[in-house]
């Protein structure tokens, strides 16, 4: 096996390993050690396979560590967004680029259910691979009755 480059979500850590996850292709990636790394970091790097197994992994070059923040925002969808919404039938989802960098998800769920969906939002691990795979620096998640909308920004 060759060296692995890339952007991965640190899915699992301790003292003794963690785990990584490639945020393009969502291969899995074991390290046999942890150079110091936290469960919800963004690491962009390289990754090697250890010989002779070539199970597990070692880091070889971190060329950035971050946190992505998702947050719930006491901010209403756009008014953009509140239309699109309009137009959907509960559970669907839309996504919307944004101009420039990023993009929207608008997400129609029964009015009852919205403060539960937006938790579920930002407690799912697949938000934060998705703004990794992105590129982004924050997540803002905003709410109305039977709305959800899933900003991924840059700072």
């Amino acid at each position: 096996m060759t060296a692995i480059e890339g952007t991965f979500l640190v899915t699992n850590a301790d003292d003794g390993s963690a785990t990584l996850r490639n945020v393009a292709d969502s291969q899995v990636l074991t390290l046999s050690d942890n150079p110091g790394v936290e469960a919800g970091e963004v690491v962009e790097g390289t990754v090697e396979p250890e010989p002779p197994m070539e199970v597990t992994y070692t880091v070889t070059e971190v060329a950035e560590r971050r946190t992505i923040p998702v947050e719930t925002v006491d901010l209403a969808p756009t008014a953009q967004t509140t239309e699109i919404a309009a137009e959907q039938a509960p559970g669907e989802l839309t996504t919307v680029e944004r101009a420039g960098e990023g993009e929207v998800h608008v997400l129609t769920v029964p009015e009852d259910e919205t403060a539960e969906a937006a938790t579920d939002v930002v407690e799912d691990e697949a938000t934060l691979s998705r703004a990794a795979r992105l590129g982004v620096d924050r997540v803002e998640v905003r709410t109305a009755a039977g709305v959800v909308s899933v900003r991924y920004l840059p700072d």
